[in-house]
Order: C-alpha cells, then sequence, then structure tokens
C-alpha cells in the first residue's frame, strides 16, 4: 500500500480513537462487511466481527490469508461475494 505518512498516520489516528458503536447499531438496511483474516493493519476480531454483531442486519464473510489489501490482490474473489450480496 502506498501513501503518504501524514494521511496514514491520520487515517489510522481517527480509526483507533473514534467510538462507532451507536452509529453501528442504527443501521437497520442489510450489510456486507468483508475482512481478512491476515490483516495486519486491522484485527478482525475486534473490528469486524464487533461491527457484525452491532448491526441490526450484518453478513460477516472472513477471508483465511487474506491481507489488509485484499480488496486489490483478491478482487475477484471479492467481488463476487459482493455481487452475490447485491443480488440476494
Amino acid at each position: 500500500m502506498m501513501g503518504g505518512i501524514k494521511a496514514q498516520y491520520d487515517c489510522v489516528k481517527v480509526f483507533s480513537e473514534t467510538d462507532f458503536t451507536e452509529d453501528l447499531k442504527s443501521v437497520s438496511i442489510p450489510v456486507l462487511v468483508l475482512h481478512g483474516e491476515d490483516d495486519q493493519i486491522v484485527p478482525y476480531a475486534t473490528t469486524a466481527v464487533k461491527a457484525h454483531e452491532l448491526l441490526q442486519n450484518g453478513t460477516l464473510i472472513l477471508y483465511p490469508g487474506f491481507s489488509h489489501g485484499m480488496p486489490t490482490t483478491e478482487a475477484a474473489t471479492i467481488n463476487n461475494d459482493i455481487l452475490t450480496f447485491i443480488n440476494q
């Protein structure tokens, strides 16, 4: 992943210090949560799993071995799952 260090730092700071609990609880539409189990940047157990638990109508797909960059490195798999979710 490439990006400016200041932008990446600011992004991590905001995401690590912002509590989205009440926002997630208020979402009632179907939501697809996708996360790689080998994400070394954002741990799936405390983010994706927790988000799924808080959503009223969430679907969680965890990908063993997929990293933080999975939308790029595993695009075919992820795009197929997104399309399947949309078509349900």
